[in-house]
């Protein structure tokens, strides 16, 4: 077909061209004297994406579920107890995980569509007197229902008990697309991946560790070989991998780096507001509703729509994909056949957004949804119209 297929999935994302062009370079020598020139940097850099100003920053050829059981396999133990909620299909996958590696996993069960139940976190963490619990796990955003917890209020509620557990964070779908803190909110281990905010192709788990939880390392009983972080430290802080790196994948995440930084964390955080409201717009202009059950769990880089009861949203997916070359996000589990998911996060604009807009409206009405033509993309039209970025910048 003519043109181009556009993607808005939620990972993997759009390549920029300066990125894509980067990683098309020949093969390099891994082990070349010059390497940790160009490696030492990576590290130190990937670090100012976390907030992270001691520990570290890992990079396995992995995906981020390969990061995932790194964090769990370095500072954990057999046994250990953890506390969990599950409140989408990511969050399941870790609480799976959790369970299949042997720990004593105390799961929350929360409806889908909202996020971490602080207040449930609270109690339990009050009543731990004898300090059990060694980890809190939180999924910072959850990719299945479009939910975003915020990790600030974690922080606190472990403060408040005065508990030692150490905090564990998936940001795979949240870090480098939306504010992220690891030393303010005490976060000792953050889990992300290569194809969401970092805009590169699935092939890198990126797991950031707290000087606390390299501390805790020390103690872990887990038998672990691949994903060791004594091996990686003792090659790493040379500049080099225990094993061969994905070099093209590196030369694409300096690019991206560099591409991150010249607009500003700050920026890509406030573009992403600012593109995820407008598809909120579009949501409210087609009298339909998100998932998330509430305007503080909206996620800024994934919104997942419901569909009115009788339709199956796989089939607005389908026709988006065959019709319009449009890929938009399946529902999965618990709300496979009543979402959609619109992916808006990584190298993203006003008018790439309002294309995928105005391919679900079609596909939509095509299988019979009643919704009026037109009036999502006018609704994100005239918001990001009356809230241009570029002219607010320039007016500051």
């Amino acid at each position: 077909m003519a043109g181009t297929t556009h993607l808005f999935i939620p990972g993997p994302t759009n390549i920029p061209e300066n990125v894509r062009q980067s990683m098309n370079l020949a093969m390099e020598d891994m082990r070349a004297p010059d390497f940790p020139e160009f490696t030492l940097p990576l590290f130190e850099d990937l670090k100012k994406v976390f907030s992270l100003t001691d520990g570290r920053v890992f990079l396995f050829p992995s995906s981020g579920t390969g990061a995932w059981e790194a964090a769990i396999t370095n500072v954990l133990s057999p046994g250990d107890r953890v506390l969990i909620s599950r409140f989408g299909q990511f969050s399941h996958l870790w609480v799976d995980m959790c369970e299949r590696l042997g720990l004593d996993v105390d799961v929350i069960d929360v409806p889908w569509g909202e996020g971490v139940p602080v207040r449930e976190y609270a109690k339990r963490l009050a009543a731990d007197t004898e300090g059990k619990i060694k980890a809190v796990f939180a999924c910072h955003n959850e990719t299945a229902t479009g939910v975003c917890s915020d990790i600030a209020e974690i922080r606190a509620v472990l403060d408040e008990a005065y508990h030692p557990a150490l905090l564990f964070v998936d940001g795979v779908s949240s870090v480098a697309s939306v504010d992220f803190r690891m030393d303010e909110w005490g976060v000792d281990l953050a889990v992300s991946g290569s194809q969401k905010g970092f805009m590169l192709p699935a092939g890198l788990g990126i797991l950031a560790v707290s000087q606390k939880a390299l501390d805790a390392s020390k103690f872990s009983q887990y038998r672990k070989c691949y994903f060791d972080f004594a091996d990686m430290i003792a090659t790493n802080d040379q500049g080099y991998f225990p094993y061969t790196p994905a070099t093209q994948l590196l030369r694409g995440l300096r690019t991206s780096l560099d591409t991150l930084f010249a607009e500003g964390l700050g920026n890509v955080y406030a573009r992403h507001n600012h593109i995820a409201e407008g598809v909120r717009q579009a949501v409210q202009g087609w009298g339909l509703e998100l998932c998330a059950a509430d305007p503080k769990w909206y996620s800024d880089t994934v919104s997942a729509i419901c569909v009115p009861d009788g339709f199956d949203s796989a089939n607005v997916v389908k026709t988006a994909y065959h019709r319009y070359q449009l890929s938009l996000g399946v529902g999965l589990s618990k709300v496979a056949g009543k979402v959609f998911r619109i992916g808006h996060l990584g190298s993203t604009n006003e008018v790439m957004v309002l294309a995928a807009i105005a391919g679900a409206e079609m596909a939509m009405r095509d299988v019979g949804i009643p919704i009026e033509a037109g009036s999502g993309v006018a609704a994100a039209q005239e918001f990001y119209r009356l809230n241009n970025r570029i002219e607010l910048a320039r007016a500051s």
